[in-house]
């Protein structure tokens, strides 16, 4: 499928209105297939350090140090429960509650942040099931004539943040039969997946994407999980890290620190003027 050019504004948010419609698309290339805008994200830090900086309670889920997240793949997510936050795993791809088939979750890995609150897919999580997605680090690949070069996008300090997200229950059918990584399911299961909301990207990231996604302030955590106005603006230009990175990322399956290094390819050396 071709990508299309996603055009959209930095959004605010009222209320309980205000952000997010899907988009995702697949990029065939000559390197082999790229994901959606957000469609590959990181996450190295501990457990512990996760769940202390989110300031979670209750048990805690193991995780690893992740070079290359995928959708489809759990991802770390944390929800507000009645007086505080729990951190849970989730699969990326939001399945409304409504659907009749999980595939549609593939196709649900971004939400537009200035139409969430209006999309059928989107509206009921947006109103009442909103998460924050931790993650230290991003991709996105920039189209050059007849390729795409992958970039890697982090703050200056290397630090955990945190992208607004949504997430959502589907309880499996009877007469439904899944593959892949919902193989095991069986009908009844309750299934929890999520989305990441996307924006208008900053001044910086502009020259590699149109979009970028939603890099919520540590002050905004509260508000946004309980359901209250939020600015869904890009994030400060000025507080990001970017660099380009090798093509080992454009596979799932290489998820290792290789992915995140700077790129020594001399071709790359004009995509890096650029930035």
């Amino acid at each position: 499928m071709r990508a299309q050019r996603d055009t959209g504004v930095a959004p605010t948010v009222p209320g309980r209105s205000g952000a997010s419609a899907l988009r995702v698309w697949l990029w065939a290339g000559k390197t082999g297939t790229f994901p959606a805008m957000c469609g590959r994200f990181t996450l190295r830090a501990s457990s512990e350090d996760v769940a202390a900086f989110f300031e979670t309670n209750g048990p805690v889920p193991e995780l690893r140090p992740r070079y290359n997240i995928a959708p489809s793949q759990p991802v770390a997510a944390v929800r507000a429960e009645e007086t505080s936050r729990e951190l849970a795993m989730l699969r990326w791809g939001l399945i409304p509650r409504w659907a009749k088939d999980a595939a549609i979750g593939s196709r649900l890995v971004n939400a537009r942040a200035e139409t969430a609150h209006e999309k059928p897919a989107f509206r009921d999580a947006f109103a009442t099931r909103r998460c924050l997605i931790p993650a230290d680090g991003y991709y996105e690949w920039q189209r050059s004539g007849d390729r795409r070069y992958p970039w890697f996008i982090g703050t200056k300090t290397g630090s955990v943040f945190a992208f607004a997200g949504l997430w959502e229950r589907w309880r499996m059918r009877t007469d439904v039969r899944l593959g892949g990584t919902l193989a095991d399911a069986r009908s009844g299961d309750v299934i929890e997946t999520c989305t990441i909301l996307t924006t208008a990207a900053n001044a910086v990231l502009a020259s590699i994407h149109a979009r970028m996604p939603v890099m919520l302030p540590r002050d905004a955590f509260g508000p946004w999980l309980a359901g209250e106005a939020v600015a869904l603006d890009p994030y400060p230009p000025e507080a990001l890290s970017v660099h380009r990175v090798s093509s080992l990322v454009n596979r799932p399956g290489n998820d290792d620190s290789r992915c995140v290094e700077p790129s020594t390819d001399s071709s790359d050396a004009e995509q890096r003027r650029l930035m």
